[in-house]
């Protein structure tokens, strides 16, 4: 992970600016005026209502235990009435933002400013003002004050401190080869070349193998990224191919930004372990983003709400430590990246976040260059949230088999401080309830789990960006940013089997992780104790040298790696019989209808237990192109039925006239199928046919 941006997530949550009661006395503005500023306001829902329901279908035992909902479900039940974001995006627009509108999850409204017109409606003042490393960025100048028209509408504003992440350089090498490494690497000369750990070292190491070769590959499977950098897809090529991997479709979507992020290290990384981990995944969406607090809490909420492109899996290789975090942006704004996390929960999306690649002490000192670490326990957020699976740091000896011979916490301080895994424990949220019996304090400890991030040796990459990679090619990197989206891309494995037996996704993970690893028997199957090793650096930061008393390895749970690492071939067994069965989804179509004449097709749809639902239909014109006319999406609760019409377009109906004035057969083939909360089909009916006359 990219040596201050696990750590120095500035924006990583993102976050809103509390509202101050009364006015300050402030300077005046130095910023200019008609600089664009991009604004996030998280909106008064029902916040108590959605953390129940997400904790309620996360839980194993829970009665609604996997029965996910769609984000527009979400969006009516807990989100803001329609009535409170009308209002509020006309109060913006009336106060001069453009680009204003509320987002999918009913939790926001975007908006975009100028410095003016922002000073105006909050009350502020902002000013330039110069960061690290001579980056400038607006701050606001005094306390935020909500306008009358918005009071009770919002919690507060992001946008307005703008300040960027500090440093984009990936963890440098400590110079140390690691544990000596008996492993069979296969691959091209040049990546096998760079002594780094190859794909199927690794993957053989985790079993990701045995579920690969049942062909469990990520078919059908969405996984998000969010990234501050970009990438070459040349370089992704080039690494496919001399692993003998395929590389997914990649979509990279702009949030904040109007053109491609030049090419980096941090999402090349990213890319080329998860391509390894599910070569086959339905698509890799990229959310490239600035490192601005608005831009980034959007990018993470953004897969929530991109029509056609939701994912099963967030990974997210940002972060800033907590203490840092809350002296910037406030509770109120911890708060709206926890939002942001409960809607994915639950809709059925897991979220994994790097626990960080500066140890225990994951603040950075000020001033510090290179980046160093301050002598202080920390824990980095967001992967610090409950909603979050944090995925710590370890390095490993494999045998000739490529078999886990040893582990031991990732931590390389001793040549390069900072340099190891993140986790402690949290100063921001308390213990979740699966914790309990396992985390001794109160506060929620981090990392879950704990895979490969040691830079000596590294993860091989093909890297030819300037920035990071000096445009070398042939690279070897590692962080906690490279274990997460290697843990994605196994989750995303683990789904793909889920929906094949006709079983719910993961979502949330952790309360299953923590019932297994409770059970000594389960446990054995699952994880990959780490029993050695420690993440505290607090020796090697100059002057003090002194321990930081946090954190070691030991049986069983524990802060420097979590339950270790992951067999995943035993977690996806397990999650098998412990993930509820989807509901079953019937349709009946009406005989005696006229589609033609009414523009109209009607069935009636029915499911087994709560489900959201769709009808379609696939209209055949003889000698023609086929088109798909689709019902509105339907919830339904257990054993309900319901009757949908799918309604035929103006140039369906064009179509249908044409080919029926010709004389040319007309047939729709109707199925009903159960959808996920990304609007992916997890099954349908057969289809029934229909005829379509005059």
């Amino acid at each position: 992970m990219k040596l201050g941006r696990c750590a120095a997530l500035v924006a990583a949550a993102a976050l809103a600016i509390p509202a101050s009661a009364g006015a300050l006395v402030t300077p005046g503005s130095t910023a200019p005026a008609h600089e664009r500023l991009q604004l996030v306001l998280p909106l008064s829902g029902d916040g108590a209502g959605l953390t129940r329901f997400a904790e309620a279908v996360s839980t194993p035992g829970s009665p609604s235990y996997g029965h996910y909902r769609s984000v527009a479900w979400l969006a009516r039940h807990f989100g803001a009435s329609a009535a409170t974001r009308t209002r509020v995006v006309a109060y913006l627009r009336a106060a001069g933002a453009s680009e204003v509108a509320s987002d999918a999850t009913g939790q926001f409204v975007y908006a975009r400013m100028d410095v003016a017109d922002a000073e105006r409606a909050f009350r502020t003042s902002l000013s330039r003002e110069r960061g690290a490393h001579a980056a400038r960025f607006v701050a606001p100048a005094m306390a935020v004050v909500l306008p009358k028209g918005l009071r009770g509408l919002v919690t507060g504003v992001v946008g307005l401190d703008s300040a960027p992440v500090a440093t984009d350089t990936l963890p440098p090498s400590s110079g140390y080869q690691g544990p000596d490494v008996s492993a069979s690497p296969i691959g091209c000369q040049g990546g096998v070349g760079e002594g780094g750990f190859t794909p199927n070292e690794y993957l053989d190491a985790y079993d990701y193998t045995p579920l690969q070769q049942q062909g469990l590959l990520g078919q059908g499977e969405r996984v998000a990224l969010v990234e501050i950098d970009g990438f070459k897809a040349r370089d992704l090529a080039r690494f496919a191919s001399c692993f003998h991997l395929r590389t997914p479709q990649i979509n990279a979507f702009g949030v904040g930004v109007g053109k491609s992020l030049p090419p980096g290290g941090e999402a090349t990384l990213d890319l080329e372990v998860l391509e390894a981990a599910a070569p086959d995944l339905r698509s890799i969406n990229v959310y490239e983003t600035s490192a601005d607090a608005a831009d980034v809490l959007k990018a993470i909420s953004q897969p929530l709400q991109n029509p056609g492109f939701k994912p099963q899996v967030i990974s997210v290789s940002l972060g800033l430590c907590e203490s840092e975090t809350s002296a910037g942006v406030g509770k109120a704004g911890i708060r709206a990246v926890e939002t942001a996390l409960k809607v994915a929960s639950a809709a059925g999306i897991s979220v994994l976040g790097a626990s960080g690649d500066f140890g225990s002490a994951d603040c950075l000192e000020p001033g510090s260059n290179p980046p160093a670490p301050s002598p202080t326990l920390a824990v980095n957020f967001p992967s610090s949230s409950p909603w979050v699976t944090s995925v710590g740091g370890t390095n490993l000896d494999l045998n000739v088999q490529n078999q886990i011979i040893s582990q031991t916490v990732w931590n390389d301080a001793s040549a390069v401080p900072g340099n190891a895994g993140g986790g402690g424990a949290s100063t921001l949220f308390s213990r979740p309830s699966w914790q309990r019996g396992v985390v001794a304090g109160g506060w929620r400890a981090q990392p879950d789990v704990a895979m490969l991030a040691d830079v000596a040796p590294g993860y091989d990459v093909y890297c030819t960006a300037t920035e990071d990679c000096r445009g070398r090619g042939w690279e070897t990197f590692g962080g906690t940013s490279a274990a997460t989206p290697l843990m994605a891309g196994g989750f995303a494995l683990i789904d793909e089997l889920l929906r094949r037996h006709g079983e719910q996704a993961l979502g949330l993970a952790n309360p299953m992780l923590y019932r297994l690893g409770r059970n000594p028997t389960t446990a054995a199957q699952v994880y990959y104790d780490v029993t050695t090793g420690s993440n505290d650096v607090g020796p090697f930061i100059r002057p003090s040298e002194q321990p930081l008393g946090c954190c070691s390895a030991e049986p069983g749970y524990d802060e420097a790696s979590g339950w270790g690492g992951v067999n995943l071939e035993g977690l996806a067994q397990q999650a098998l019989t412990l993930h509820p069965k989807n509901a079953n989804v019937t349709l009946t179509v009406a005989g005696g209808q006229h589609p033609y004449a009414t523009g109209v097709i009607r069935a009636t749809v029915g499911c087994t237990a709560a489900c959201d639902l769709v009808a379609y239909a696939q209209v055949t014109v003889r000698g023609a192109k086929s088109f798909v006319v689709y019902s509105p999406l339907v919830h339904l609760v257990h054993r309900n039925r319901r009757k949908v019409m799918m309604l035929f377009t103006t140039s369906q109906m064009r179509e249908l006239h044409a080919a029926l004035t010709a004389h040319r057969q007309v047939s729709a083939a109707v199925v009903g199928a159960v959808v996920d909360s990304g609007g992916n089909i997890e099954h349908r009916t057969a289809p029934k046919q229909l005829r379509i006359a005059n």
